[in-house]
């Protein structure tokens, strides 16, 4: 049972109400995790602002869904992990095998292993990375486009995982167990 109330769309009023209708109409669905940031309409809100303007990016959605695995195994967050498991086969023509390598910071791609490489590096060492990680970037063929995207991707995957740990939001996906971790 989740640690804070999840907010149910249809009893929702004020900006918990407008943000509810716009994950759903973003998202398709109002799953848990928005149930539970709607307690703070605002951060809702700034979720699906940058959530938005991620999907306009230059990222396509199969190396924002890689992020996405990798982060949520590396932060050991059940939510995110079960979630993204469901949904990159389906948003991001994911396979079984690209999924679980993505889980592993890694992509038989050999750009989307660079990201995956540093998407790692960067949440692994809070941000603190060396030239040598950027450089190594740049000689896989990311531009610094796509290096910034990376970052703010880490940022929103970092976000959701801990929001869903800290409140212990329910998972409304099959489970998915972080490697290493014990069920929820």
């Amino acid at each position: 049972m989740s640690r804070m109330p999840l907010i149910d769309p249809a009893t929702a009023t004020g900006k918990a109400a407008e943000q509810l209708t716009s994950t759903q109409r973003a998202l398709g669905a109002t799953p848990n995790f928005a149930r539970a940031m709607a307690n703070s309409p605002s951060a809702l809100q700034g979720y699906l602002g940058l959530s938005t303007a991620l999907r306009e990016g230059v990222l396509p959605a199969g190396m924002r869904e890689r992020i996405a695995l990798a982060m949520a195994e590396l932060n050991g967050c059940h939510y995110c992990l079960s979630a993204h498991t469901q949904l990159a086969p389906r948003l991001a023509k994911l396979t079984t095998e690209e999924i679980e390598a993505a889980r592993r910071g890694t992509s038989s791609d050999p750009k989307a292993a660079a990201v995956l490489r540093l998407a790692v590096e960067i949440a692994g060492n809070r941000g603190r990375v060396g030239d040598d990680a950027l450089a190594d970037a740049r000689a896989a063929g990311l531009t610094d486009e796509e290096i910034v995207e990376v970052i703010a991707n880490v940022v929103q995957n970092l976000f959701t995982n801990y929001l869903n740990e800290v409140l212990d939001v329910e998972v409304d996906f099959p489970l998915v167990t972080p490697y290493g971790h014990a069920e929820v």
